[in-house]
């Protein structure tokens, strides 16, 4: 095989790779786009009787649609979605694992990555509002700090006597590859309504941040 004609196949080699990735890149924008564009499923009943351990009930499969998680100071919005694989992350924020679900009372640990959902989130700071809005009932937070950790550092998932929002995100964010530490916003409950009431301009009922029970909350991946 002559030079050249090897230089032909390596160019077309290259061609068909590039070719394949940009249809795999396309794959998984349009992916997440759809995922994002999704409205919250009804709200059903709940099934828990009183005294019962809420989280006794199966947990969602991987990859349900759980949540919408938003803070117009940060223009922050994203569908979170249960579980923290790869495939999860690409389409929206994950809930982590082994933490309270979202709606429940404990540490409720959120994943996202920092290039895509989770971008806006350089810029928080100790009081920016945070809002996660389920099926039937919308959770107001307040953020009270954020912290830079090692990947081991699973503490920030620990259980918590208030009921707390922790977001995980790989830093720093402009890193090139994997990023070797996480970026972390930890929230607490300020408020909380039926949804229906918060669409109304009702006041709704509040819940503050008193009095809740902890649920063990470390595991998952981070992002």
């Amino acid at each position: 095989m002559t030079r050249d004609a090897l230089l032909g196949w390596i160019e077309r080699g290259l061609l068909a790779i590039g070719l394949v990735l940009g249809v795999w890149c396309a794959f998984v924008l349009i992916e997440a786009r759809r995922t994002q564009s999704q409205p919250l499923p009804a709200a059903r009943a709940a099934h828990t009787l009183p005294g019962e351990d809420e989280r006794a009930s199966p947990a969602p499969a991987a990859g349900t649609l759980l949540a919408r998680l938003e803070s117009p100071t940060l223009d922050l919005s994203t569908v979170v979605l249960e579980g923290s694989d790869d495939r999860t992350l690409r389409r929206g924020a994950g809930h982590i694992e082994d933490t309270p679900l979202p709606g429940q009372r404990g540490n409720v640990g959120i994943a996202g990555h920092r290039d895509t959902v989770f971008r806006a989130l350089r810029g928080a700071k100790a009081g920016d509002a945070l809002s996660l809005t389920m099926p039937d009932r919308v959770y107001q937070y307040r953020v009270t700090r954020t912290l830079i950790v090692k990947p081991e550092d699973v503490y920030v998932l620990d259980p918590t006597a208030r009921p707390t929002l922790t977001l995980v995100t790989c830093y720093p964010f402009e890193f090139i590859g994997h990023a070797p530490k996480r970026f972390i916003v930890q929230a607490e409950l300020v408020n909380e309504r039926s949804r229906e009431s918060s669409a109304s301009g009702e006041s709704g009922e509040s819940s503050g941040s008193g009095d809740s029970g902890a649920s063990r909350g470390p595991g998952g991946s981070r992002r």
